[in-house]
């Protein structure tokens, strides 16, 4: 199962996009991208929404294969 993160940096990759060009369309700064990315930390959900947009998936594609740590 992938993370948040790593299903970030596919889509992102897949986009042709860097680090700092997602943050610029999503409003957040390049580090931001690279602590969800490593998996510091994750997105709050309006910037999920906002990615969503951004790589032009659904929320199913999105959280498809994404393992939910309980």
């Amino acid at each position: 199962m992938a993370s948040i993160g790593g299903k970030i940096k596919e889509l992102r990759i897949e986009k042709g996009l860097s680090q700092m060009q997602l943050g610029k369309l999503i409003g957040v700064s390049q580090k931001a991208v690279d602590y969800w990315e490593r998996s510091v930390n994750e997105p709050k959900a309006s910037y999920i929404i906002a990615l969503v947009k951004v790589f032009d998936v659904s929320f199913d594609e999105f959280f498809e294969n994404i393992g939910i740590d309980n």
